[in-house]
């Protein structure tokens, strides 16, 4: 039996993990899958957005030049209340190489998830602004400022909605594929080193994403009103991801956990992507071998 090859793609929240989803894409392309649609959120927009613009080398040639001193250039510290960086450096960098574009413009069709905090809703950005939906999906709580629009106030769309599968324009016939960045937590495998933060971030405990464990009588977790913050976070998206599966499951899936990276190791791009292509080559196999047992 011949395996089908149009597909419905979903890319999840996830922060520099979702870099991931270039080697994802790769290896789809590279297996003969047509993606015809595509859903986003946060890092998942992102990337989405860069290959709808058909932009996705550039964009893992940009990631792949960036180290700990580009991190820091592209921080554009906030002094609001609300956020500790603004994050409109990033989207500019960007820009460089994608030229913004309206969405319904596009050569196929964008679904882009954020949440909306003044009405606690889910949004499905599916026109206007590129870079403007981008950057409201990306806005990680208390991390990236908050974007105002119509009333609403958006922050990251993995509050509500971390693997919108129920959200992509799937056609009759397309594949549901979903890259899910945010799995269950598992133990760190043999020899793997966790990527260490650069030295400016530090502080900022809500964006290293695992708990600081201390030796002490009975291994007693530390915790930070920031570690916890962050670990309730993962909490929620882990489980609205779990969910989200078990109410539309993809017939390709390939899953990465929560815990593989931090939030923020862009440095570690090269690796990442890699990671992408291992596993979504997995769950290609996986999906291709029920059609030869």
């Amino acid at each position: 039996m011949e395996t089908k090859k149009d597909v419905a793609l979903v890319l999840a929240s996830g922060g520099s993990r979702g870099l991931a989803h270039i080697g994802a894409i790769e290896v789809l392309l590279q297996r003969g899958y047509n993606i015809t649609s595509i859903a986003g959120c946060s890092m998942g927009s992102l990337i989405a957005g860069i290959y709808a613009c058909g932009k996705l080398e550039e964009a893992r040639e940009w990631f792949l030049s960036i180290d700990r001193k580009r991190i820091f250039e592209l921080t554009d510290v906030s002094l609001s209340i609300n956020s500790l960086v603004k994050g409109q450096r990033v989207i500019e960098a960007i820009k460089e190489f994608v030229p913004d574009r309206k969405i319904e413009d596009l050569p196929i069709p964008l679904s882009l998830v954020a949440s909306d905090v003044v009405h606690n809703k889910e949004v499905v950005m599916e026109s206007g602004s590129l870079f403007d939906a981008i950057r409201a999906s990306i806005s990680i709580p208390m991390f990236f400022e908050p974007v105002e629009k119509d009333g609403m106030l958006l922050i990251d769309g993995g509050v509500l909605n971390a693997l919108p599968l129920n959200r992509v324009r799937r056609k009759d016939g397309d594949l549901l594929v979903a890259m899910n960045i945010s799995a269950p937590d598992v133990l760190e495998p043999e020899g793997y080193e966790r990527p260490q933060l650069p030295k400016f971030m530090d502080g900022i405990e809500f964006i290293n994403k695992y708990i600081e464990r201390k030796e002490e009588e009975g291994r007693k977790v530390q915790l930070s009103y920031t570690s916890l913050l962050s670990r309730m976070t993962d909490m929620m998206i882990q489980n609205n991801t779990v969910m989200m599966l078990r109410m539309c499951r993809p017939d390709i899936l390939a899953e990465m956990p929560m815990n593989a990276y931090p939030t923020m190791a862009f440095d570690k791009a090269e690796e990442i992507i890699e990671q992408g292509r291992v596993l979504m080559s997995a769950a290609v196999d996986k999906y291709e071998s029920s059609f030869t047992a």
